[in-house]
């Protein structure tokens, strides 16, 4: 039985046995063969060379994680990309995503990083509304089949195709998209459709990926999101 937002508390993790239970958690989460876990390993190094690690915990138990690792871009500009975020599926729909989110901005804020990266699934319509609306990421490129196919029963059996958030940790709010802004839409049974009808969902996904990158190419970037009954959208203007 999950518990509720309030009975769950975010800790930065740095010991192996945390870092055990992250690794156990991409097993349940996403069901990924052993090749494809990310071990511990690897997260011991993130916390040790300016990434970090993040829990969210339901007493002792950890239902939910994150992790980013340190970045430069041309012109030695620091960053965090936000590799992996997960959450148990009894513990879905009590904001642990965008409070996990939120506390990767505070820390990152207190050691003068100004910005996260971080991929997402178009498809997830329920995340791009967590990245764009909630959180003011914007969005700018697209990469086809970014991670291969995936043995994870969520990922479909279809391209990995993924979107860039940027999230510019002090950036002042957006206005809401001009009503001439161009749209990008979903239906809003996309999850569905993938799980009963791959072939369907790739074109879907292979359609809006072409228009994404021919809207990126034009200098627009996703400045919003919307949701209906029927769809979820991505708003798409020029962005400086």
């Amino acid at each position: 039985m999950a518990g509720s937002q309030a009975s769950v508390e975010i800790r930065q993790l740095c010991h192996l046995d945390e870092f055990e239970h992250v690794v156990e958690l991409q097993r349940e989460i996403w069901g990924f063969a052993e090749l494809e876990l990310l071990p511990l390993r690897f997260l011991v190094v993130v916390s040790k060379v300016g990434g970090h690690v993040f829990g969210a915990y339901d007493g002792a138990r950890m239902v939910a994680f994150c992790f980013a690792i340190p970045g430069i871009k041309p012109g030695a500009f620091p960053y965090l990309h936000s590799h992996m975020l997960g959450v148990l599926p009894d513990y879905r729909n009590l904001a642990i995503g965008q409070r996990l989110k939120l506390r990767q901005k505070e820390e990152a804020l207190s050691r003068g990083i100004r910005l996260i990266e971080w991929t997402f699934d178009p498809l997830e319509l329920k995340n791009a509304f967590l990245n764009i609306e909630k959180l003011g990421a914007i969005v700018r490129r697209y990469h086809p089949n970014l991670y291969g196919t995936t043995s994870s029963p969520l990922h479909g059996g279809i391209p990995t195709d993924r979107c860039y958030a940027e999230w510019w940790l002090d950036a002042p709010p957006r206005p809401k998209p001009a009503a001439t802004a161009e749209r990008i839409a979903y239906p809003v049974q996309i999850g569905d459709i993938r799980a009963a009808d791959p072939e369907r969902a790739r074109e879907i996904q292979a359609e809006n990926a072409a228009r994404f990158q021919d809207a990126f190419s034009r200098g627009l970037a996703v400045t919003g999101f919307e949701r209906s009954e029927s769809e979820g959208v991505y708003l798409l203007e020029p962005y400086e």
